[in-house]
């Protein structure tokens, strides 16, 4: 029995992290150097998208995962943003679509098509414009079709229905500060996030208001992170008033005190969380270490148990995380991580030692599929409902995805509101169709400036041709 107590049974008691070859790495690639806390890196089974430094404007890489080697300079981006990318994150019903965050104010949606960029990609499906400064966090709805929130630094959440381009939940009032991050819970009814402010709070998001918080989560004042577990607990990482790294997890319907909290080490990187429904496994990337470690989350007493520390040399700027459907069941991988740094991304993959070739079922539940369980309508008339699963049995095997439509409703029809700048812009067609004398009369004033402008441009052009050869002339 004493023995019990010193070495807690566990199947991932011995899972260990491995990099891939050097010819399996994604090499030069000039990873953002920008200074917000995101993880830089998205994957989902068909891509890896990568923010990269991009001069006057904003850019991420989308790599198919087997294109590994030496990326040339010249390779396609994802360019429309006029400011450097904050956040991307893919569609989870979708593998072609990705979301991106932008100090430009936008959110933009993207089609990615099948087999690959070939050349950038400058054109959006949709532009979602809402928040008044940069927006750092997009994250999709786990359950339902073309819903996604974003945060920005206005300290506004907004949640869109992106298959209309509109935004139908602001939840501007209930942040006083930055917010560091936002995660849905398993079913997308509730969303928890972490600000400046040192509070989690707990929302409902239809509602519109907050169903629990809790004040100095992490005494430190340094950026803290709240994620949503499986079974409805919150799992934080933070600083304590020492500036020691805790990792800590509450129960929403209590938030007094938490169910448990460790503190970790000194170091000042942030801990950026990432979890695994399915295995319960929690891995800890913090941004500038060189290490990732792994927790498992159970019931039982200290319910936050570490598991094992992966490191290497190299700091890491930023960390994907594989969707479970992405992995190789075959060789007992439970997770894979791409790893960025300055000039590179690495693949690093997490596997649990098995002498069988057999199907391990245990280590491989029923996971999340690429089928959404609601669309988006049903959910913001309130309905909820779970991840649709399948089995994992036989691999994953991508589907055909089908290309995301944007519907706009016609701005005309509703009540009119001070006309801002995004009815404008989202009424394009629609506009010129209410044809009336009025519009008409407008429309030959417009086309007269417009010719008179071009005009102009072209007599300039000629003075301009003729300057530069004078120029010559004297240079000779």
């Amino acid at each position: 029995d004493t023995m019990r107590r010193v070495v807690r049974q566990s199947k991932f008691r011995h899972v260990f992290g491995q990099a891939v070859k050097n010819d399996q790495c994604y090499d030069d690639i000039r990873v953002s150097r920008v200074t917000w806390d995101s993880s830089f890196c998205a994957v989902n089974p068909r891509f890896v998208a990568i923010i990269v430094d991009a001069s006057g404007g904003g850019a991420f890489l989308v790599l198919p995962l087997h294109k590994t080697g030496r990326i040339d300079k010249s390779y396609p981006t994802v360019c429309g943003h006029t400011g450097p990318v904050l956040d991307i994150d893919w569609c989870p019903h979708n593998d072609q679509v990705i979301a991106s965050g932008s100090e430009d104010c936008t959110v933009m949606v993207w089609q990615i098509p099948e087999n690959g960029l070939t050349l950038s990609l400058t054109e959006p499906v949709v532009v979602l414009e809402g928040h008044s400064k940069r927006v750092g966090i997009v994250a999709w709805h786990p359950t339902a079709r073309n819903v996604l929130l974003s945060a920005g630094c206005d300290n506004a959440i907004i949640i869109w229905n992106v298959g209309t381009g509109e935004a139908l939940i602001n939840l501007d009032d209930m942040h006083v500060d930055m917010i560091y991050n936002v995660s849905w819970n398993r079913n997308g009814s509730l969303i928890c996030t972490a600000s400046k402010d040192k509070k989690v709070r707990v929302i409902d998001p239809r509602k519109q208001e907050i169903v629990a918080e809790k004040e100095k989560t992490h005494e430190g004042a340094r950026p803290m992170r709240a994620i949503f577990l499986a079974d409805g607990n919150i799992f934080t990482t933070g600083f304590s008033r020492m500036s020691e790294r805790q990792l800590a997890l509450w129960n929403p319907k209590n938030m007094e005190e938490p169910i448990a909290l460790h503190e970790m080490d000194t170091s000042n990187g942030v801990l950026l969380p990432f979890y695994d429904p399915d295995t319960n496994i929690i891995y800890l990337c913090g941004k500038g270490d060189s290490s990732i470690r792994y927790f498992e989350i159970t019931d039982e007493s200290p319910y936050v148990h570490y598991l094992n520390t992966f490191s290497s040399k190299e700091p890491q700027r930023g960390m994907g995380f594989m969707p479970k459907r992405g992995l190789d069941v075959n060789k007992c991988e439970i997770a894979r991580f791409f790893k960025l740094h300055e000039r590179k991304c690495e693949p690093i993959i997490m596997t649990v030692p098995r002498k069988s070739d057999l199907f391990q079922d245990d280590l491989y539940p029923d996971t999340a599929g690429p089928e959404a369980a609601l669309e988006a309508e049903e959910w913001f008339e309130g309905k909820n409902a779970d991840p649709l699963l399948i089995s994992l049995k036989h691999g994953y095997i991508p589907g055909k995805n089908r290309d995301l439509k944007v519907v706009k409703k016609n701005i005309l029809d509703n009540k009119p509101t001070g006309n801002k700048k995004s009815d404008l812009i989202n009424a394009p067609k629609k506009a010129a169709d209410a044809s009336n004398p009025q519009n008409d009369a407008k429309l030959d004033e417009i086309l007269k400036e417009l010719k008179s402008i071009k005009d102009t441009i072209s007599n300039q052009d000629e003075r301009i041709s003729k300057l530069e050869q004078q120029m010559a002339k004297i240079a000779d």
